[in-house]
């Protein structure tokens, strides 16, 4: 049986995860993650009346399990970034699958249901604002997923390539990699009533998604050649900051994973809007009741 040192997994004084500050029972099978620690609070005002039983709060790291209509739910907010991905789909698979009295991987692995509800920025004209878009092949300029054993089997190699070629991808930047979420689950939560793409989470939100300030871009015109590309009839939909890690990490360790983003901003027709707090609370209430 596998055994993990105190220098590859850190726990805390009080039995719980390092970063996330959160014990292995306060863990539910079915997980949300939300990028702003707020949006927690959100999202358990929709728990049952007295059903919550843990509420933890850590840097940027804030959890709070209960139930919603019975169902057993973890919500934690990651944060902006796939490097605080990487924290929390390594913490939150060790709290399922390693035993922390022994230091050991269980025998009995459990399969954690892993939704990221977020924001979006439009890359397609039909794209209306409000739209809810479900990620079915997330596409990271983070790197991240390179760092870890096995990355080209779980990525579309054939895409990533196809995409590098076609914009011009910057050579010296991490090259993409792109991974499928989990059909079950995105067929569970998008039902026929939302929206499906291909998404982009970029690694900032200023240049790497071709937005430009007082630095020029290495690839000036890199949104309207990822808006004109196409890959066996798909196309780049959206982009985001958080689902790649999530996604690849997921199809790694044997849980079920997905990104559903609420259409904030058009980026093809310069458009935002700021007030969609009520239609991020549609999309809370709904993934609730379908995961």
């Amino acid at each position: 049986m596998k055994t993990f040192p105190a220098s590859q997994l850190i726990i805390n004084a009080d039995g719980s995860a390092f970063h996330l500050h959160l014990k292995p029972e306060f863990l539910a099978d079915k997980v949300i993650l939300v990028g702003d620690q707020d949006r927690v609070n959100m999202v358990a005002s929709f728990f049952d009346e007295g059903s919550i039983e843990c509420d933890v709060q850590s840097r940027e790291f804030h959890t709070i399990t209960g139930k919603f209509q019975g169902k057993r739910i973890s919500c934690i907010s990651t944060g902006i970034g796939t490097d605080n991905c990487d924290i929390v789909m390594n913490e939150i698979d060790a709290l399922a699958n390693i035993d922390f009295a022994t230091r050991t991987e269980k025998e009995n692995k459990r399969c954690l249901d892993i939704v990221r509800i977020g924001t979006c920025g439009g890359m397609q004209e039909d794209i209306p604002l409000g739209t809810f878009l479900v990620s079915q092949k997330s596409i990271g300029f983070d790197g991240v997923l390179a760092f870890y054993g096995d990355r080209d089997k779980i990525a579309d190699v054939g895409f990533e390539k196809a995409l590098v070629d076609f914009i011009g991808y910057p050579k010296k930047a991490a090259v993409p990699y792109v991974v499928a979420a989990n059909p079950e689950l995105v067929d569970r939560i998008a039902k026929d009533d939302m929206m499906r793409g291909c998404t982009i989470a970029a690694n900032g939100f200023y240049g790497p998604q071709g937005r430009v300030l007082r630095v020029p871009l290495a690839v000036p015109d890199i949104n309207e050649k990822i808006t004109a590309f196409r890959y066996e009839g798909q196309r780049i939909t959206n982009y985001e900051m958080e689902g790649s890690c999530i996604a690849g990490l997921a199809l790694h360790m044997g849980h079920k994973a997905m990104t559903v983003c609420c259409v904030i901003a058009q980026r093809k027709i310069e458009a935002a809007n700021t007030d969609y707090k009520p239609r991020i609370k549609e999309l809370v209430r709904t993934v609730l009741e379908r995961i």
